[in-house]
């Protein structure tokens, strides 16, 4: 008889003992039973007050509103992405008028609300405007559109230039120095080694960014730009119907999670060297 023979065949494992039926688990199932109960309500209520008059009368105007949003939210994310290298290189400079006013304008701009910035510039700006048609800024400032992305952008490249900062920081010296043992100029070094390295890292954070600015930029609808919000507030205004606000939250929380499933899986593509 062989040895393979005599061996014990392979076994299941043995099956894992039944967890305990604490009190966190008790009030974590009642928490559960009340969030379904309630989005089975809201979706009841939706489904009896569908009316499909009011879908198509102001379902044009939601996907209007909508592209205003994202270009609104995109143009700033991209235009901030520019600003915020050089304020990030401010932060890290060794001379003194430079990183203190790089660190006076991330201070302001993130330790202030939005809303509050938006009213300083689109408000503020208009007290000026005599001073502003002087050197021709008025044209720009007198659009409530041009307000909302100028102070998104600031708003968006103030985080944006902290992230980069804290993310270029994260590389390891080691990164450096063999770069100049390479012979490399530190300039060719920063944006060939170092600056893909800390994208890297910032990635996710980013990804967090643009989520807050998606949902922050609802408060344009304030200052009369007509984005998803202020369509809704349109809307209601006519109809009364809060079910106009369900769907700017149904729509508003399909960009965000259409966007975390885009950047979870560019976050893999990118890392997927660093999977052990």
């Amino acid at each position: 008889m062989s040895i393979a023979e005599t061996m014990i065949p392979p076994q299941a494992p043995p099956p894992s003992p039944p967890k305990p039926y604490t009190f966190s688990r008790f009030f974590g199932s009642i928490a559960l039973g009340i969030w379904l109960a309630l989005g089975v309500g809201i979706f009841l209520t939706v489904v009896n007050g569908w009316d499909p008059e009011k879908f198509s009368r102001y379902g044009p105007s939601f996907l209007s509103g909508l592209g205003v949003t994202l270009t609104l939210v995109i143009s700033s994310i991209l235009m901030g992405a520019v600003l915020s290298l050089p304020v990030a290189l401010g932060r890290m400079s060794k001379n003194r008028l430079w990183g203190w006013l790089a660190y006076a304008y991330v201070y302001f701009f993130r330790g202030t609300p939005l809303i509050t910035q938006l009213f300083l510039i689109y408000y503020g700006l208009g007290s000026f405007r005599p001073q502003l048609e002087t050197v021709g800024l008025w044209w720009f400032f007198r659009d409530a559109w041009n307000c909302a992305l100028f102070t998104f952008t600031l708003n968006t490249a103030a985080y944006q230039a902290e992230i980069l900062r804290g993310a270029i920081e994260s590389v390891p010296r080691g990164q450096r120095e063999g770069a100049a043992a390479l012979g490399l100029p530190e300039r060719v070094a920063f944006f060939k080694v170092i600056l893909p390295q800390a994208m890297i890292v910032a990635l996710r954070p980013y990804g967090n960014e643009i989520i807050l600015m998606i949902k922050g930029s609802a408060i344009v609808a304030i200052v009369t730009v007509f984005d998803l919000m202020g369509e809704t507030r349109r809307a209601f205004s006519r109809t009364f119907d809060y079910q106009m606000y369900i769907w700017a939250a149904i729509l508003y929380l399909l960009m965000v999670e259409l966007l975390r499933n885009i950047w979870g899986w560019l976050e893999a593509r990118l890392t997927r060297h660093l999977k052990r």
